[in-house]
């Protein structure tokens, strides 16, 4: 048997209140959940995943523990893709949901363990391109009130970043009055970009990204559902701002049929929701073929998540820029050695990129047990 077969793994539901509620179009959220993955070889490599679940994160670590795991278990590490494969094949049906953000988190693990017994970092094995870091916007300004919205960007401006996103929602007047109010305060030298995190249809979504294009709004992400087509096969024909999406994505072939049909300008998978880093690699190597600008996107995720995001945007082709996170978040900013990804790094608007073995860090275990779901 191979020695880097899997010998154990072990699942992390975990949760954390978030110091401040973070608000969208869709609702406020009060707080965070992850489920993280730990992968070991019989040759006590140990390699950490993470993967995205909002909500229910103790019932996504039963069914990885079920489903999945027994898939594992004396197999090679190093068989990535057949493993995906392998874990596929635990449920029928087209490609998506909970299995595959499930998978990302064994998939992240495994991709860990790859860059420590290689002593090179993960962007190294995905070939690179000799970026040690990498462009950063803030995100987000919250969906609230004008005085907390201006107390947000007054701050990250003070932190040093050039780039800046804010969530916009309804009604549509208070929309384009908000992106009105953050681009007097950002000034005209900071690119801006816009979510709406699927708040519009069609017809408003053209309302708000004609006034975005006017104050001179980078990008607009998913102004509309992502399962709607056809909307922005119409808004990428009629309007003069660049269209952003991908985070609801899970596989390439979904990602494929927006770089086809040239509707995204930018297009943003979330490592821990599309099967992670191998199959979000597929959607960032089609991105290049299209000749389409890659953003992560990285969202209300944990350390795990920033640090394999980091490691993807150093290696991708059309990488254009990435999301830096910007409230506070325990399974983020008190997870880690060293600490990664936070806009307290920033440096001329850029963030380093981890160059230990793997994903480059360390995981803190008393976080891990302090935020674990009994």
């Amino acid at each position: 048997m191979p020695a880097s077969r899997i010998s154990k793994v072990t699942v992390h539901p975990l949760r954390a209140t978030l110091p401040k509620v973070q608000r969208t179009s869709q609702g406020d959220y009060p707080a965070i959940e992850i489920v993280v993955v730990e992968v070991e070889t019989e040759d006590g490599v140990i390699g950490f995943g993470e993967g995205l679940c909002r909500r229910g994160a103790a019932g996504y670590a039963r069914f990885i523990e079920e489903a999945l795991v027994p898939r594992l278990l004396g197999r090679d590490a190093a068989d990535r893709r057949l493993l995906w494969k392998a874990m596929r094949a635990a449920l029928s049906g087209r490609p998506g949901g909970q299995i595959v953000e499930a998978i990302a988190a064994v998939d992240i693990a495994l991709w860990d363990i790859a860059g420590k017994q290689a002593g090179q970092p993960i962007h190294t094995l995905l070939g690179g391109m000799g970026r040690k870091e990498v462009a950063a916007y803030a995100s987000s300004i919250n969906w609230l009130d004008d005085a907390t919205v201006e107390a947000e960007v007054a701050a990250v401006l003070k932190a040093g970043f050039r780039e800046i996103k804010v969530k916009l929602g309804h009604p549509l007047r208070d929309a384009i009055a908000r992106a009105r109010l953050v681009r007097k305060l950002a000034g005209d030298d900071i690119a801006l970009y816009v979510d709406a995190n699927w708040a519009y249809d069609v017809d408003d979504a053209l309302i708000v990204g004609r006034a975005l294009a006017d104050f001179g709004y980078g990008f607009f992400e998913e102004p509309i559902a992502p399962q709607d087509r056809e909307g922005y096969r119409r808004l990428a024909q009629r309007l003069p701002i660049r269209l952003a999406a991908g985070e609801s994505d899970f596989v390439a072939t979904e990602a494929l049929m927006s770089l086809q049909d040239r509707s995204l300008g930018l297009i943003q998978p979330d490592v821990t929701r599309s099967g992670g880093i191998s199959e979000t690699w597929r959607i960032c190597e089609l991105a290049a073929a299209f000749n389409t600008a890659y953003a992560p996107h990285v969202g209300w995720s944990g350390a795990i998540c920033v640090a394999a995001s980091l490691q993807l945007a150093a290696a991708a082709e059309t990488f254009r820029t990435f999301e830096c996170m910007v409230y506070q978040n325990p399974l983020r900013d008190a997870f880690t050695h060293p600490i990664v990804g936070e806009g307290s790094q920033l440096v001329e608007g850029k963030l380093a990129v981890p160059q230990g073995p793997g994903l480059g860090i360390e995981i803190d275990r008393d976080a891990l047990a302090r935020f674990r779901i009994a």
